[in-house]
């Protein structure tokens, strides 16, 4: 069979030449799409189901919303296990699902169940799912800050409610809008509410509730309308702006009529702006400010979409009120670039130390060149198996490669060939005819080929049990064993129609062999 393949590539050699250049070419085209990241996502297929639950204790949240999610849960297909968390005014439960499952298969299957919970859950609490996100998926972090002295149209200094406000309406809008991030969640600051403290002797003095005011305020902050009408061919709509936007709309609201005089919100209550509680703080330099973090899809190209980010950032910046800056803390990309330099250094070095020693043993500069080319060939014969197989580049992947592995099986052709050439010129006194040369490279390959090709199989077989692993450690080394096994093939095949071809069309002239 060997054999056969040999004969047929020498044969063809100007179809295996031009196959050759198509695979290379096709990797190029999938090095512009393989996924790179610094490490890979050792992340398991999970989705968090969170509930806000204004108000509710730790054990009230255990017992009214965890517990009823968690049971609503179980029971799902693929599904490994749950687990939650409950906090004060918050609800946490992560599902896992089994490997390999599709997540969006195990969000709908979620999103049903949740749809049939709500009706058992106590009135107002909504649970949500996560974001489509892993472990790796925080890409990108900025600070959003007042600069020294700044200050506000009005005259008075930004506050930390100030720059929150500026945070979720200016900056985070045009971040979550970029293709590949799926959330941009923000940490400190004040989220800018208006808040109404009753007065409990003016309700008493004037025999209202709790519950008075807050159906007033509710009745009283909506907007109603009434169709249109329609005059000359034109519509004139008809409504009634109630939504309240400020301090004084909120103190006008009527709350009750009380020996004919109208009670407003004011009479019994006071009005004031503020912020909401919350449960921490983010700080640079010892001053308080507002942290974004934009997380991406899963399955996205991190190094592509955090480049996204910072190309967007700087049209955000134009955008701000003078005294504003938004200061990047944290980009993947320097991460990503740094493992990428260790690796190409590692690959580029590796190479050119192969290229030196094959030209200094095998003594003819053009065989030299001919295993060289195996190395960036097989590379890209496996940067188009990585992207077919789903499998990253990546520190573990990429670095494992071993260039005296991969030109293995090629040295020992080429050297072989080169010395049955320069042994058959010397028998026949003269440089060999194109025929002869054919020859002589089919049967100096022949003779070489089978035991190198066991030694790959052997290698590759070792790497096998790797492939068996899972869990972390599966998605941790599974990679690397993917990537030597496919740069192996890749070079076995290399080593049996390209090297031959290419030995008997570049490897001419007087050839001679040396200790």
């Amino acid at each position: 069979m060997l054999d056969r393949i040999l004969k047929l590539s020498l044969r063809q050699r100007w179809l295996v030449m031009f196959l050759t250049a198509a695979v290379a070419g096709l990797g190029v085209h999938n090095f512009n799409r393989l996924p790179i990241d610094a490490v890979p996502d050792i992340t398991n297929v999970q989705v968090q189901i969170n509930t806000d639950a204004p108000g509710y204790t730790p054990i009230e949240v255990e017992q009214r919303v965890t517990f009823p999610v968690e049971t609503a849960m179980a029971g799902l297909p693929l599904l490994d296990y749950t687990r939650s968390l409950s906090k004060y005014g918050l609800s946490q439960v992560t599902v896992i699902f089994k490997e390999g499952t599709d997540i969006y298969f195990g969000r709908q299957m979620i999103a049903e169940r949740l749809q049939q919970l709500r009706s058992r859950l106590p009135t107002g609490l909504d649970p949500e799912m996560g974001p489509i996100a892993t472990g790796l998926g925080e890409i990108y972090m900025y600070t959003v800050d007042a600069e020294p002295g700044a200050l506000r149209p009005d005259g008075q200094p930004y506050t930390p409610t100030d720059l929150r406000t500026i945070q979720d309406w200016i900056v985070k809008p045009q971040i979550r809008n970029l293709p590949g991030v799926i959330e941009v969640n923000t940490s400190g600051g004040l989220v800018k509410q208006y808040q109404v403290a009753p007065d409990p002797g003016k309700l008493l003095a004037h025999d209202l509730s709790l519950n008075d005011l807050v159906s007033a305020l509710k009745r009283n902050n909506d907007n109603i309308g009434a169709g249109y009408l329609e005059r000359n061919g034109e519509q004139f709509l008809i409504r009634s702006p109630g939504q309240v936007g400020s301090i004084e709309d909120i103190e006008e609201i009527p709350v009750a009529r009380h020996s004919g005089v109208v009670l407003r919100v004011r009479d019994v209550a006071t009005v004031f702006e503020s912020g909401a509680l919350r449960s921490g703080a983010a700080t640079r330099d010892g001053k308080e400010t507002v942290l974004g973090t934009v997380m991406m899809l899963k399955g996205e190209n991190s190094r592509t979409v955090a480049k996204r980010v910072a190309a967007r950032m700087k049209l955000v910046t134009d955008s701000l009120p003078r005294g504003i800056s938004v200061r990047e803390i944290y980009n993947r990309t320097d991460l990503v670039n740094a493992t990428i330099g260790t690796v190409t250094t590692n690959l580029v070095e590796g190479a050119l130390l192969v290229v030196v020693v094959l030209f200094l043993l095998l003594g003819n500069l053009r065989a030299a060149l001919v295993t060289a080319m195996v190395i960036p060939l097989t590379m890209l014969f496996t940067i188009t198996g990585m992207v077919e197989n789903g499998v990253s580049g990546n520190l573990m992947s990429l670095g494992a490669l071993d260039f005296g592995l991969i030109v293995d099986g090629a040295v020992i052709i080429v050297e072989n060939c080169v010395r049955r050439l320069a042994e058959e010129q010397v028998r026949v006194g003269r440089q060999l005819n194109f025929a002869e040369r054919l020859r002589v490279v089919f049967e100096g390959s022949s003779e070489v080929r089978r035991a190198t090709m066991f030694g790959e199989l052997i290698i590759m077989i070792v790497y096998v049990p790797i492939l068996t692993l899972e869990g972390v450690e599966g998605k941790m080394f599974k990679p690397m064993a993917t990537t030597v096994m496919l740069a192996l093939f890749g070079a076995m095949i290399l080593s049996v129609t390209f090297v031959p071809a290419a030995v008997a069309l570049l490897v001419s002239g007087k050839v001679r062999e040396r200790e």
